[in-house]
């Protein structure tokens, strides 16, 4: 399979790309660690991603009326987070895929040891860049805690995927919803509030937030279901079609590709509704949400 060109990224990220990879450089630097293990990070975390977690945090940040800046060191963690979420998911025991970003996973370039390690380390630096960030004691602990919570919902999402587990009395569609809500959904969210949390937000705006999350984490994912379907896996710089041969819960698997394109929309539509009340300010979060609902890779 030859290389998928770099991710491209929303015109309303764009701008913030290159501060935020400084600042993650300079988390991964500073940390320390062992030059095998900063170099296998420093693989993981590179490499052509969207950086779309980090980007709703900021864009959140922004929208409730605080400045990227302050939230940087948030952003720096979710999008660890991230990483280690993948790095694992892609390891032999999980999804056992061979290539992520139009590249070779990280445990095929560096072993299973190593990968599983760097992804241990990826996530408890996301812990202690936020630690040590200059926020206030108060917004420190709420960022820690919102981010461990969706961690967690993160990875129970990850087991009814891989292992199972869902109670037997529900259908499908029920499964699917819960599936998503923490694989997908829980950092979506998760980034938004903690942009929010960081802009010393509250009330209206939170609440704002947290429903814009919810509804773009949810068509994120259908729409790299739709993906999985649909397209070629140079263009989409990962395996695809592997889903349905592994008999996995995904929207078009369960509603139909049909029904699947319209569920974009209508959580399109969502997303939009919900940052409504936030007026003008969130006018480039609209304009994310419509980038990944038209997303191909």
């Amino acid at each position: 399979m030859t290389a998928a060109p770099p991710i491209a990224s929303s015109s309303v990220l764009e701008p913030l790309i290159a501060p935020f990879d400084r600042a993650l450089d300079i988390a991964i630097r500073h940390r320390g660690f062992p030059l095998n293990l900063e170099e296998a990070i420093r693989y993981a975390t590179g490499g052509g991603g969207k950086r779309l977690r980090p980007g709703l945090l900021l864009l959140s940040a922004r929208a409730a009326g605080g400045n990227t800046i302050d939230a940087m060191p948030a952003a720096v963690a979710i999008e660890l987070v991230h990483t280690f979420s993948l790095v694992h998911d892609d390891l032999p025991a999980m999804d056992d895929d061979a290539v992520r970003r139009g590249r070779p996973t990280l445990h095929v370039q560096t072993g299973e040891t190593m990968a599983i390690l760097a992804g241990d380390a990826m996530l408890g630096l996301a812990f202690e860049v936020i630690g040590d960030s200059p926020m206030r004691a108060e917004t420190r602990a709420r960022l820690v805690t919102e981010l461990a919570a969706a961690t967690g919902s993160m990875i129970s999402g990850q087991v009814y995927d891989t292992i199972g587990g869902f109670p037997h009395e529900l259908a499908d569609e029920q499964r699917l919803a819960i599936l998503h809500r923490g694989k997908t959904g829980a950092l979506f969210r998760a980034a938004c509030r903690m942009g929010a949390i960081a802009a010393g937000a509250a009330g209206e705006s939170l609440a704002a937030l947290t429903a814009y999350g919810e509804s773009a984490g949810l068509m994120f994912q259908v729409t790299d279901d739709l993906i999985d379907v649909e397209q070629e896996a140079d263009h989409a710089g990962k395996a695809t079609g592997k889903d349905a041969k592994a008999g996995k819960l995904t929207y078009p698997g369960v509603h139909g590709v049909e029904a699947s394109r319209a569920t974009v929309e209508r959580l399109l539509a969502d997303s939009r509704t919900a940052i409504a009340p936030l007026g003008d300010a969130g006018r480039e979060l609209i304009t994310l949400a419509e980038d990944m609902a038209r997303r191909t890779r």
